[in-house]
């Protein structure tokens, strides 16, 4: 299958550097990889000029196209017409010698896959267990594995606000388990959501869908609105042997009291992508949850050795929440929600 790579990057050459050494070491190498630059510094041309990869375009993107959704689009209309598979890499991850290779396997084992995720496995640590394992309420247990759980999820446990599905699936109050609770299981998983970062799509779905440009600059929470979409159309799957590794790369990230209204507001966005017309138990949920992890943001300025950050984020939260009152997001329109 021929495939190409979209690789949206902004101010990160290092952590870009790294990652195309990973793809140049691949047993499956790109038709193409193209990168979209949205530096507003030549850094990253200069060491794409400095260091020659096989079959690399590299474009700079104007103001007009600068922002990850709109990078993203961007680089979907310069993906050649004989490619079939599109796939995006976040700048700031190393792939495993054959994470290309045991992706693209995914769609010969289930042809209906509209999209196929990677996994990431360094951000978590498992440990396999019985299946007949009784998870204490401080551990998070799916298929045979478990991890120890988040002290946010334990406290949404106690009080019965915990998500009522499987990892990957948003439930109808969102504020789901993300695909990052799936186990290393080397199974692949069927799901509703995946990170845009680690993710690849048949190219006919471009047909059809764009990444919606209300997610401007960072684009917090685009892959699930996206990818949401998709599975109203469609199947998608996460292979656990697509392996590679995400290194968080400090810059180009929003500030914190930004990042916190995002947060809140993009999320509001995406839980009524899932779910239009929530009834009055699932707004109870979402707002309830969404309050407790603002307090709980707030609480980490006695806790956490970064309290400046906290305080900031959770402002943001805060500021988010309220202005869903007088100012909600408008949802896009026919071509970016189905």
């Amino acid at each position: 299958m021929k495939f190409s790579l979209i690789i949206c990057t902004y101010m990160r050459p290092e952590p870009l550097l790294k990652l195309l050494q990973s793809v140049q070491r691949q047993t499956l190498y790109p038709n193409e990889i193209l990168i979209i630059d949205g530096s507003t510094n030549n850094k990253t041309e200069n060491i794409l000029n400095e260091n020659q990869f096989i079959n690399l375009k590299y474009f700079l993107a104007d103001d007009k196209n600068r922002g990850l959704t709109k990078q993203r689009n961007f680089g979907i209309n310069k993906v050649n017409d004989a490619i079939e598979i599109v796939c995006f890499l976040d700048d700031d991850t190393v792939l495993e010698s054959d994470y290309f290779e045991n992706l693209l396997e995914t769609y010969k084992k289930y042809p209906e896959a509209l999209g196929v995720g990677g996994y990431i496995i360094n951000e978590t640590k498992w440990e396999k267990v019985n299946k007949d394992y009784k998870a204490s309420i401080n551990e998070f247990y799916f298929d045979g594995w478990k991890r120890k759980d988040g002290s946010r999820f334990v406290l949404r446990k106690k009080l019965h606000l915990d998500s009522d599905c499987i990892p990957g699936f948003s439930p109808s109050f969102s504020h789901g388990r993300s695909v990052g609770f799936l186990p290393p299981s080397d199974k692949i998983y069927q799901v509703e959501q995946l990170m845009g970062g680690v993710s690849s799509f048949r190219k006919s779905i471009f047909e059809k869908l764009s990444f919606s440009t209300y997610f401007e600059g960072y684009g917090l929470y685009e892959d699930a609105d996206f990818t949401l979409r998709v599975a109203k159309i469609g199947k998608l799957y996460l292979n656990t042997v697509a392996r590679l590794e995400h290194f968080h790369a400090d810059s180009g990230r929003p500030n914190q009291y930004q990042y916190g209204k995002m947060v809140v507001r993009n999320g509001w966005y995406v839980w009524h992508v899932k779910n239009p017309k929530p009834n009055l138990k699932d707004f109870f949920k979402w707002h309830s949850i969404t309050i407790l992890l603002t307090l709980i943001r707030f609480s980490n300025v006695l806790t956490s050795n970064k309290k400046k950050e906290a305080l900031t984020e959770a402002t943001g939260r805060m500021i988010g929440w309220w202005s869903l009152f007088f100012n909600k997001p408008v949802l896009s329109d026919s071509n970016n929600i189905i």
